[in-house]
This record gives structure tokens, sequence and C-alpha cells, in this order.
């Protein structure tokens, strides 16, 4: 049976921002953007952080992003153990990947995972995509909204365990991520069992049958 919430209905306007969530919607953008900024050069220096906050405020003047409202509330505790696991998980990809190019004789395969999120926001959707796509190792290549599914494209996947065990690594970056920023309700949804993906990969690039 479908979700509910996922079914269509009349649409309900939007309850207006007040100033407080107008001005705290673009602090978490800037803070977003610049974060994704520093992360691109690779560096945390005083001068990638300036640069990141003037490059963030230029984009959200000249291309104004739809306001999404953060529900959510910021735990320290978690967000502390997200970015500890994200720069280890960093570290073995990188040395994955490296090992993959330099292995003689190997022709490395990949696939197309399709991975249903359980807390379908943006901004879940776009944190988790983002994440994904700065590993090395795996990129998006579509991102549903209606379904709050991500389409990744993996390199180094044989077989349909590595498939299922990628797809579980996603939705314990997604927990990380939602512990450390998201709403008690979004919390909650994450007790619920992994939403049942395709058996196989959606595209499968030399994965064996």
């Amino acid at each position: 049976m479908s979700d509910p919430m996922t079914q269509p209905g009349p649409a309900r306007p939007n309850p207006p921002l007040t100033r407080r969530d107008r001005r705290r919607n673009r602090i978490m953008a800037m803070t977003a953007l610049t974060t994704v900024w520093v992360l691109l050069w690779g560096t945390l220096s005083w001068a990638n952080v300036i640069s990141g906050v003037l490059v963030a405020t230029v984009l959200l003047a000249v291309f104004p992003l739809p306001p999404v409202t953060f529900a959510g509330r910021f735990r320290p505790l978690p967000a502390a153990r997200f970015l500890l696991r994200f720069n280890w998980d960093l570290v073995v990809a990188s040395i994955h990947i490296a090992w993959l190019a330099l292995r003689p004789r190997h022709t490395p395969r990949g696939a197309i995972i399709a991975v249903p999120l359980r807390v379908n926001t943006d901004l879940n959707l776009t944190l988790v995509g983002e994440a994904l796509s700065l590993v090395p190792g795996s990129l998006i290549l579509e991102a549903d909204r209606a379904t709050g599914t991500l389409y990744v494209h993996v390199i180094g996947v044989r077989t349909i365990e590595e498939v299922e065990r990628f797809r579980r690594g996603v939705y314990e970056l997604e927990a990380r991520i939602v512990n450390a920023i998201g709403s008690p309700d979004e919390v909650r949804r994450l007790t619920d069992s992994y939403p049942a993906g395709p058996p196989q990969p959606v595209d499968q690039e030399r994965v064996p049958t």
C-alpha cells in the first residue's frame, strides 16, 4: 500500500514565512553553499571561507533559491559523528579508487543504483546527494523529488550483494544526516523499514546476473 503522504491531493498553501524564518533560511542556505565551496576546494582556510561567503551571497542575490523551510534541530554530537564518518569515507573511497586505477589487467565495473530515501524532503534529498557526490566513486545522476529517489552511479560494483551493501550504506548516511539536523518527526521515520528498492540495479554496467 502506498504511503498516504505521497498520494496526490488538493494543494494546501504554505503558511507565510515570518521575518525570522526568512533570516534563518537565508543563513542556512549561505552556510550550506559556503560548506560546499570549501569542500570543493579541499582546503579549510580563511581565504576559502571568505570567498565561499562572497560566492554564496552573490548566488542568493542573483539566483534566489525557492523557500525551503528548515524545521529541524541542530544536534552537535550527531553532527560531529557525521563529519568524522564522512571524512573517513573520503579516505577509504580515495584509497579504493586509487587501487582500482592502479590494479593491473582489471576493468572496473559499475552500476546505476536507485535508492528511495525514507525522509522525502528537498533538504534531505539535496544533502544526501551532495554527500554522495563528494565521495570518490559515486555520482548522483538524477534525483526524483516526487518519490524521494536518488539514482547513483557507483564504480567498483561487481555483484548484486555489493549493490545492496551500497544501498544500505546510503541509508546509514541518510540516518546520520537526519540525526544531525532533522526534525523529531524525520528522526522517527528512520525507524521505518528500508523502502523496497528495485531488486536489480536500474542500469547494470557489467554487473553479473
